[in-house]
């Protein structure tokens, strides 16, 4: 993940010294949001959320299974793919717009702060659900995973569970850098891609591993992580004088003025 990470980020920076990069956005003109080919997908992340869920109590025992929690590789690879998928997807975010913004990179600059706004608005939507459903965490109600109640997320963490918080933040981070990456390099959606989901996943195993979520829970994570990635990727690019990108991809190259940092206006062309 390490080595993706400094992939996408020299590539980026790459690509916005390269001569005769682009000087208008990849997508001209407002595009529908939502298209038969979203529907279909809802449709199926529906359907696998729903065949997963009586499913939910059998894999959930199968990983808690004493010789699977004492084992030091398993163990340790939950808590690395927990940390990856939050808080390390919002980290990084942040960070590739900090380093487009002093660098003057407006891709990398781009990258960050819309994978920022999918983290964030996919966290918005989970905390909401989580609080209406109320569904027992699996280390609450091991043998019931039916047990939701309307609002009883109120009352604490326990009662929380679905959707996952954790494989959501993974794959909103997953969809919106593959999203954004493939934009100006066809080629790495065979590549990022498929490392980006692959992790997302394993965030989202770690989290039965770790008895904090049903399998269904981290179905119904993917599903909003994915659309909430691909649609703010989506409407962003198609409408280009959105307020946020106006306000905030303006900020450009870093200088020295009088012993402190301050920001310029960026001349870098997208």
């Amino acid at each position: 993940m390490s080595r993706l990470i400094y992939t996408v980020v020299c590539a980026s920076l790459l690509a916005g010294n390269v001569a005769g990069a682009q000087t208008t956005d990849t997508i001209s003109g407002p595009k529908p949001l939502f298209t038969l080919r979203d529907g279909l997908m809802a449709g199926g992340f529906t359907l696998a959320t729903i065949v997963l869920a009586p499913a939910d109590r059998h894999l959930t025992h199968q990983l808690q299974i004493p010789a699977r929690q004492s084992n030091r590789l398993l163990h340790t690879g939950a808590d690395v793919f927990r940390i990856l998928g939050n808080p390390g997807g919002m980290i990084t975010g942040a960070g590739l717009y900090l380093l487009g913004t002093a660098n003057g990179q407006r891709r990398t600059q781009d990258l960050g702060l819309h994978t920022v706004e999918a983290i964030a608005l996919g966290a918005g939507a989970t905390t909401v659900i989580k609080i209406l459903t109320g569904r027992a965490r699996p280390r609450i109600s091991a043998d019931d995973a039916s047990r939701f109640q309307l609002l009883r997320g109120l009352k604490n963490d326990n009662y929380r569970s679905f959707p996952s918080g954790h494989t959501t933040t993974a794959f909103a981070f997953a969809a919106t850098v593959a999203s954004e990456t493939q934009r100006w390099w066809p080629g790495s959606r065979w590549i990022i891609g498929p490392i980006l989901y692959g992790g997302a996943t394993l965030t989202g195993v770690s989290r039965i591993y770790n008895n904090a979520h049903w399998a269904s829970d981290v179905m119904a994570g993917a599903a909003i992580g994915t659309f909430t990635g691909l649609k703010v990727v989506r409407y962003q690019h198609s409408h280009p004088d959105n307020w946020l990108d106006r306000k905030l991809l303006r900020a450009g190259v870093m200088h020295v003025n009088g012993g402190g940092w301050v920001p310029t206006l960026s001349t870098v062309s997208y």
